[in-house]
């Protein structure tokens, strides 16, 4: 079992790899049209809201309720019941995204009145910063819809997860980053403003998206007409689990744009440096936490439904361990090469060295809670599999006050890093009280294998980080390698970096078979 889930792992982190290259282009290149000036701002803020809310609606809070029951069905019930629950929850999920889309598209003064409340309130005094407000509002007219198509993207994607094909989903978002991409390249020329140009590469990324997977549904037979179900026995189930669930599952988004929120009343450029840093943080976070998390809740949800409590655990100790192996010098490795890392990719066109100095700030600040938003990833759903929804919902929820908390605390001393470190803080936070949630229900604790692979994987890491930190130039020393130069050296650090890790590792004890070894209460 554990074999192929490490298969099932590598192939949803390959194509995970695939996306997260393609966005790394794609924001180098957003970057270089928008820089991190008040036009980047604008789109950002933008096209966080609809992304904000796919968390709830999609991938986040509607995936966690309905793939435990869709795998209910399917292990009692068969392929005929599956297919009456997909349309509908289908019928039903669409039914509501439809008017909450039309109802944000009419509404998005009022709605970029709350996100955007620092423009919003320049607008009201006359300040030239109120002009963000009347953009934001317009740009999220065409990025809201977006929303609508990555729900129903969503919904495929968890039927075909299901049935352990994972390789499609993984590889959808590649059309989003293929669209923007476009859209900065050839179209924002050719507008006024190069933001609303990228915006209709948000929109076409979606419908794209959208169009991949229905193929691969129908060719599954699961590509059904939606019906309308509310009082479906199990779409009262899903409907049961997800309204909690739009709060556990999302706490991490929803300090990100409360980040935002605060951001918005700082210095110019403090929304555009936090996406940019964001958007390095979610490189290893989607590529190792979001694709184990993909990968072990179908099984968690099978091990529950046929009360195999031994697999159950193995399967989450293993997903720990493999999160830990890559998530620890991912962490120490952002965090050394911060500056080096920014200016390579995005230090071109509007966005300057100190642009690359300020995004590293807050890129350090989130990545003291790297790993534990990777664990947050695969110890949230060992709860959703066992359909509980109020224990995550509760952490989610002490963790979201703590946020706040934070913010407050740190905002006023370190100003857009101090909402950085926020987050990290309230991530941690969270990741421990789910474990310890865990551990008191007798759910899951680490192994003691896996507490000495841990220990053992943070010094290593922290080797690793030394030994280049005392190699690196300094910021004014790397910009004078040039790209190539940049480049060039980056790739000797990582592999580096890479070799140097997996030694120590290897010294220490380490073994691929930590990884694959199929225990007695798996082969049951």
């Amino acid at each position: 079992m554990s074999g192929k889930l490490l298969k099932s792992g590598m192939i949803v982190s390959f194509m995970t790899l695939i996306s997260r290259v393609l966005g790394l282009v794609r924001d180098v290149i957003v970057a270089n049209v928008l820089g991190a000036g008040a036009m980047a701002d604008v789109f950002f803020m933008a096209n966080r809201i609809p992304n904000f809310l796919r968390r709830l609606f999609a991938e986040g809070a509607f995936s966690q309720a309905f793939v435990p029951v869709l795998a209910e069905v399917k292990e009692k019930h068969g392929d005929d019941a599956v297919r009456e629950l997909i349309a509908k929850a289908a019928g039903t999920l669409g039914f509501i995204v439809t008017a909450v889309t039309l109802l944000a598209v009419i509404g998005s003064p009022v709605l970029m009145m709350l996100f955007g409340a620092g423009w919003f309130s320049a607008y009201l005094d006359g300040a030239p910063e109120g002009d963000k407000y009347l953009q934001a509002s317009f740009l999220l007219k065409i990025t809201f819809p977006y929303l609508w198509f990555i729900t129903f993207v969503a919904l495929s994607g968890a039927v075909l997860n299901t049935y352990n094909k994972f390789a499609v989903a993984a590889f959808t978002p590649v059309f989003l980053n293929i669209a923007m991409i476009g859209a900065a390249i050839y179209l924002a020329p050719q507008m006024q403003n190069p933001a609303e140009a990228i915006a209709w590469g948000v929109f076409l990324g979606g419908l794209i998206q959208f169009l991949f997977q229905l193929p691969f549904l129908a060719k599954a037979g699961f590509l059904v007409m939606p019906r309308w179900g509310w009082k479906d026995s199990n779409v009262t189930k899903i409907r049961t689990l997800m309204i909690p669930a739009l709060f556990g599952v999302s706490v991490s988004q929803i300090n990100l744009l409360l980040d935002a929120i605060i951001a918005s009343f700082l210095v110019t450029g403090a929304v555009s440096w936090l996406y940019y840093s964001d958007r390095l943080l979610e490189f290893p976070l989607g590529l190792f936490g979001i694709a184990i998390a993909t990968v072990i809740l179908p099984g968690l949800s099978r091990h529950y439904a046929s009360a195999s409590e031994e697999a159950f655990k193995y399967t989450l100790d293993w997903a720990v361990r493999f999160i830990c192996l890559f998530g620890i010098p991912s962490m120490m490795g952002l965090i050394v090469l911060a500056e080096p890392i920014i200016a390579s990719v995005f230090m071109r066109g509007e966005f300057t060295a100190d642009d690359v100095v300020k995004t590293s700030y807050s890129l350090i600040a989130y990545n003291t809670g790297l790993v534990a938003l990777m664990l947050i990833k695969v110890l949230a759903p060992a709860f959703y599999a066992r359909q509980d929804i109020k224990t995550p919902v509760r952490i989610a929820i002490i963790a979201m006050v703590a946020n706040m908390v934070f913010n407050l605390m740190l905002a006023p001393f370190l100003s857009y890093v101090g909402l950085a470190l926020a987050t990290a803080m309230s991530g941690t936070l969270n990741a421990y009280l789910l474990y310890r949630g865990l551990k008191q229900r007798d759910i899951y604790s680490f192994s003691s294998k896996t507490s000495w692979f841990i220990a053992k994987a943070f010094i290593a890491a922290a080797v690793m980080a030394g030994c280049i930190l005392y190699v690196m130039p300094d910021l004014t020393g790397w910009i004078a390698l040039g790209l190539s130069g940049q480049v060039l050296h980056l790739l000797a650090y990582f592999a580096f970096a890479i070799v140097t890790y997996f030694v120590l590792l290897f010294v220490f004890g380490v073994r691929l078979n930590d990884f694959k070894r199929q225990t007695n209460a798996e082969s049951k």
